[in-house]
């Protein structure tokens, strides 16, 4: 530590308690770096986000609205995770069979399990898969739609429309990088979906057959890149080649997507490699920190911690536009004498350029 923060620390023995948490973080962290140049992409459209903070930390015409070829079936199949039971028996109907583009060669007639038709939809892209969910879940396909618009509006994809569960173009049916980056971040939470975007390889039995069918996941930035685990591949002329995938490397997991891009493996490495480089999830505050107490909470020995750990992502020379407040309720001198361990008594207020970032409790740690 040198003298320059040796002096601060002595002052902010003499500043407000909640002056000194907010000093005290920039101290720990702050080291100034020169900018970072942002990577240059050949997609039409892209867009990288953290998943945890939703933080977008690179994007270029992110919010335009443009076909999105097979990407689609990420919405079709966390509404199928979400609607369905895994073990459910879906009879395939002739319509779903009949499905142009790539295709698991369901027929008609036959019973697949949805799990089965999971995996089939995601890592082989089935669009007869896509119409045989659809078609179970609600129906129809047109049915269908309605419940992916309306988990769109839920999510907040304000540029996305969806007009059939595969992604072959169709007029009406379209989305942008962003949305399908919020799309790709609430489905990645799902236990069950990650598990299937994450496989590389899957053998499924088949009734009526003595093999087992034997499918590769066509993403294969699951082999190219170090921590992939997801998400989905899509084309089609008129989209060109689209893309969402997603890495995690210390604790931090990243997505992104683009849209029209010539060159998508490569695009994707060099903007994961970015936000893993340049945008760290740090970790600001910690579960069980303790945070100073006014003169008159520490004469009754009652001690206060925070509650919970927060972490964001952020670039060397933006710590210093952290800032962080203590809130402490105004409780009785006898009050707080008899209030429990793990009493929230308070909060920690983290901002960031203005914005708040996150509310953490502050609680009665013991005496």
């Amino acid at each position: 530590m040198g003298d320059d923060q040796r002096n601060l620390g002595k002052r902010l023995k003499h500043r407000p308690s909640y002056l000194w948490l907010t000093l005290i973080i920039t101290v720990c962290f702050f080291q100034a770096s020169p900018a970072h140049a942002e990577p240059e992409v050949q997609a039409q459209n892209a867009i990288l986000m953290d998943v945890d903070s939703k933080r977008v930390l690179y994007q270029k015409r992110a919010e335009e609205e443009r076909p999105i070829a097979s990407i689609t079936k990420i919405m079709t199949a966390i509404l199928a995770i979400e609607y369905g039971k895994l073990d459910d028996q879906v009879v395939v109907s002739p319509n779903a069979c009949r499905m142009e583009g790539s295709s698991i060669y369901l027929r008609p007639g036959e019973k697949v399990r949805l799990e089965t038709l999971l995996y089939g939809l995601i890592l082989r892209s089935g669009n007869d898969a896509a119409v045989a969910i659809a078609e179970h879940l609600a129906g129809s396909e047109e049915a269908f739609t309605d419940l992916m618009n309306a988990k769109a509006w839920e999510l907040g994809m304000n540029h996305t429309h969806f007009a059939n569960s595969h992604g072959l173009d169709q007029d009406g049916h379209y989305s942008s990088a962003r949305d399908m980056a919020i799309l790709a971040a609430y489905a990645l939470k799902n236990p069950v979906f990650r598990e299937i975007v994450k496989t590389e390889k899957k053998r499924v039995s088949w009734l009526g057959e003595e093999w087992q069918r034997s499918w590769r996941n066509k993403n294969k930035m699951l082999h190219l890149y170090e921590g992939a685990d997801g998400v989905k591949t899509g084309f089609t002329r008129k989209a060109g080649r689209t893309l969402v995938s997603s890495a995690t490397r210390n604790g931090q997991q990243l997505v992104v997507v683009t849209l029209n891009d010539p060159d998508d493996w490569r695009d994707h490495a060099s903007l994961l490699d970015y936000g893993f480089v340049h945008y760290p999830q740090r970790v600001l505050l910690e579960e069980g920190q303790e945070v100073p107490a006014p003169p008159q909470w520490r004469q009754l020995n009652r001690r206060l911690e925070i509650g919970k750990t927060f972490k964001y992502p952020l670039a060397e020379d933006e710590i210093q536009d952290i800032q962080v407040r203590v809130s402490l309720t105004d409780l009785s001198a006898n009050r707080l004498q008899e209030a429990p361990k793990g009493t929230q008594v308070g909060k920690v207020i983290v901002t960031f350029q203005g914005k708040q970032l996150a509310a953490l409790p502050i609680q009665i740690s013991g005496r």
